[in-house]
């Protein structure tokens, strides 16, 4: 792919940018922690859901979807569809509570719900665990999937030496700016991203490959188009129609069980991680509701469209492409349709798509290690500017072992995700029912922990039970220990459950023994209508995707059926916020 003057103009200009961005907020990062790793808890709800959606828009994340359409048509996208139901779970049960804590980083929280030794060392652990292993090797996927665009977009850069350029100006502008950068700049790459994204789509629809074909319903067959997925009673995923069938078991571990029992990073049950510091980052408890509510659309029906499209005519310009090259074929398509000045665009909204991702897991990663191991256990008596400086130094130490671990682990390392979810699987118990029931304890969370990657072991060694089958068994496993360890195990201290109670007001039935003792406490109520407004959001949002493909693939009738049936779904949801008082918060 050959650049112009202009294609590298908006590339270097885009560069430019973010460095400008994150010079402007230097000054207010430096003032404190809060301000660096929370932005002052000022970030206004788009700002706030704008970046999550921008951090979990990543370089790949096009060529995957692209992958799973090229594979299995549109109703592949099933696979991370599924998730919906948990980030509904997010906004109305959990974002307004995480805003609430006044705690600095999620894991902050285990000390507030939590007491005793075993609460301390649950919080060191995780905070090296997350902040620095975990939280590498995503950065490390991330390196290696620009590593790949750059090699195969802009083959005479050596992609190495891009990949650490890329890094320490990210690193760079991130380390300088703290969150109010790093949010400001997710917020103009996120609308770089799907400029260029948007862009080409439609070139890549009206192209003559496509144009000559008859459009993409007439090139392709027809269970290309199908929203949602063909389920056979077996386990090949066969299926003489040409389409790749879905055994309904993969669907349900998938649908029913792994949203809400998994950790994966973005997609936390009850919220967590880059998500909750968003959360926690916003004005008030009305603006965490609404970010977390504007990302979930966004993530599901808004970003997406493009990419599928890409997809689609991808199999109709290079239908040969072998099977494991499918995702190329995203990148193929840019390279056949896109004109010169276009493809700098486009390899601009790659560069803002990756380097939005790296910045929230460098300021993410590094809040950790800085608020809940450094500060924690280290240093207990430094002052801000201490602790700032110390964070941006961290800053670029995570990323210089993230390079280390891009460059001379993660190549040998397959089936990443589906170890991380599997080793997290029956986790996501805990960390949902650890806000509303009070029995549960830090060995509770410690167990829920260990026990999956005692069952993974088990079902990798002497069975062949594979993924994701092996959800189920993981799951089952780990609620049993769990709930063992918990009634062998004393209850947290009784001063501290009514600390956590005090602070968060988070009422229901399940706190009873507790909150019986703290009658001057107004805790929140009203659960059934919570409920009710989840199960509303999660119509909410298939509607809208699937009203805006309809309308997208030219069925204008189905397509304001479902998008009317959105409309009226987010409606009910915004009347009962407001009869709740929550437009009264500022």
């Amino acid at each position: 792919m050959q650049l112009n003057i202009l294609d590298y103009s908006f590339i270097v200009g885009y560069l430019l940018l973010t460095l400008v961005i994150g010079l402007w907020f230097s000054s207010r990062a430096s003032e404190n922690v809060g301000e660096f790793f929370l932005s002052g808890r000022q970030l206004p709800w788009w700002i706030a859901g704008t970046g999550m959606v921008a951090t979990t828009f990543a370089a790949d994340t096009p060529l995957a979807v692209a992958g799973f359409v090229a594979k299995n048509g549109i109703a592949g996208n099933w696979v991370w569809w599924t998730f919906v139901s948990g980030g509904m779970l997010t906004v109305f049960f959990f974002a307004r509570l995480w805003r609430r804590a006044e705690i600095l980083t999620d894991l902050e929280f285990i000390e507030l719900r939590y007491s005793g030794a075993a609460a301390r060392f649950l919080r060191g652990f995780k905070a090296i665990y997350f902040g620095l292993f975990i939280n590498a090797i995503i950065i490390g996927w991330v390196n290696l999937a620009m590593f790949k665009i750059i090699r195969i977009m802009v083959p005479e850069l050596n992609p190495e030496v891009a990949i650490v350029i890329l890094v320490l100006l990210t690193t760079f502008y991130s380390g300088l700016s703290g969150l109010w950068g790093v949010s400001i700049t997710d917020a103009v790459q996120f609308v770089i991203a799907m400029t260029g994204c948007i862009i080409l789509a439609v070139l890549a629809v009206h192209s003559p490959a496509v144009v000559s074909a008859g459009g993409l319903t007439k090139a392709l067959p027809a269970w290309m188009f199908d929203f949602f997925p063909t389920f056979t009673s077996s386990t090949s995923g066969k299926s003489i129609t040409g389409a790749v069938a879905l055994p309904f078991i993969s669907f349900a571990a998938m649908a029913f069980v792994q949203w809400w029992s998994s950790w994966y990073p973005g997609s936390e049950p009850g919220g967590g991680g880059y998500i909750a510091q968003r959360m926690m980052s916003a004005k008030n408890e009305k603006h965490s509701l609404l970010a977390t509510l504007w990302f979930t659309v966004a993530h599901y029906c808004l970003r997406p469209w493009p990419w599928i499209i890409v997809g689609l005519v991808s199999l109709v310009m290079f239908p040969n492409l072998p099977m494991n090259q499918k995702e190329d074929g995203f990148v193929y398509v840019m390279k056949a349709v896109l004109p010169p000045g276009l493809k700098g665009l486009l390899i601009a909204a790659f560069l803002a798509a990756y380097m939005s991702t790296l910045s929230t897991h460098l300021n993410w990663g590094t809040s950790y290690l800085i608020n809940d191991f450094y500060k924690r256990f280290l240093k207990t008596d430094g002052d801000e500017k201490h602790y700032v400086a110390v964070s941006k130094i961290t800053t670029f130490l995570t990323a210089a072992f993230a390079l280390y671990i891009t460059f001379f682990v993660l190549d040998s390392i397959t089936g990443a995700w589906e170890f991380i979810i599997q080793c997290g699987a029956g986790t996501g118990f805990v960390l949902i029912l650890r806000w509303f029931w009070w029995r549960l304890n830090a060995w509770s969370e410690i167990t829920s922990m260990v026990a999956p990657f005692i069952a993974f072991t088990w079902i990798r060694l002497f069975t062949s039970i594979t993924f994701p089958f092996s959800i189920f068994i993981i799951v089952a496993f780990t609620i049993a220990a769990t709930l063992i360890v918990t009634f062998l195990t004393p209850p947290t201290e009784t001063a501290q459950l009514e600390t956590f109670y005090r602070t968060t007001r988070v009422g229901g039935a399940l706190w009873k023994k507790v909150s019986v003792n703290l009658p001057d406490v107004v805790a929140d109520s009203g659960f059934v209508m919570l409920f009710v407004d989840w199960g509303l959001g999660i119509i909410m949002i298939y509607a809208i995707l699937f009203g805006t493909g309809k309308v997208i693939f030219g069925d204008i009738l189905q397509g304001s059926l479902f998008l009317g049936t959105g409309v009226i779904a987010g409606s009910l949801i915004f009347a009962d916020l407001n009869r709740r008082g929550w437009n009264n918060l500022n």
